[in-house]
């Protein structure tokens, strides 16, 4: 599983990251964690409002960050 925390690197952008980081060492996955700042990029994947996360290329929340409980559903697939 590939998590990508989109965003430029604002405090919500690394307040989304960091909170990305603790769910999955949480959750022991084996799920790698990307932080994406480059803008191009973050267009090309549609997101136009950061933080944003994408999840094996699924856009799962933008312009937010998500909460504890919507990552760990996303990630555990619940």
């Amino acid at each position: 599983m590939i998590i990508k925390v989109l965003g430029p690197g604002c405090p919500k952008c690394k307040e989304a990251a960091t909170l990305v980081s603790a769910v999955v060492a949480e959750l022991n996955t084996t799920a790698t964690v990307e932080k994406v700042t480059d803008l191009p990029e973050i267009m090309r994947l549609g997101v136009l409002s950061t933080p944003a996360v994408v999840i094996d290329g699924a856009v799962k929340c933008t312009g937010r960050i998500p909460t504890k409980d919507e990552l760990v559903g996303w990630i555990t697939g619940a």
